[in-house]
């Protein structure tokens, strides 16, 4: 039950960031890396729903949800709160190829290198904050 607060606040954060960062570059650059991190097109039964802009960011901050929820529960057993975030963080980065392939929707070409370097920047930066969440909660423990 202690969890919830660290998990929901570093959850919530670290989700809001990455999402904010990429909508940025897909502003500035044209790149559809926030297209791509919405994208919920392929999965049976949600892709059905035309959801608005607003439904497929809550979806993303559910899953930001469940990897700080991991996050949290195994950080006690590393002790090492960036350690850790990297190791959650980089099957994240590796997804931009699947998620590219299996999109219906316009997203970045899986060979597109500079979409990928942005969606890799995006999600270090994430597992950056989630570390530093990590350090806060070690403190506070």
């Amino acid at each position: 039950m202690a969890l919830i607060k660290p998990i929901f606040l570093t959850g919530s954060v670290t989700g809001l960031v990455l999402g904010f960062f990429l909508k940025g570059v897909q502003l500035f650059t044209g790149e559809g890396v926030y297209t791509l991190l919405l994208n919920v097109d392929f999965i049976p039964v949600i892709n059905q729903v035309r959801w608005p802009e607003w439904i497929e960011f809550f979806f993303h901050l559910i899953v930001s949800f469940f990897i700080a929820a991991g996050f949290f529960n195994i950080l006690p057993k590393i002790k090492r709160p960036y350690v850790t975030a990297s190791l959650l963080t980089i099957p994240a980065v590796l997804l931009y190829f699947p998620l590219s392939a299996l999109a219906h929707k316009p997203v970045p070409e899986i060979n597109d290198l500079q979409a990928f370097g942005w969606w890799a920047a995006g999600h270090i930066l994430y597992a950056l904050i989630l570390g530093l969440g990590g350090q806060k909660f070690k403190r506070e423990a």
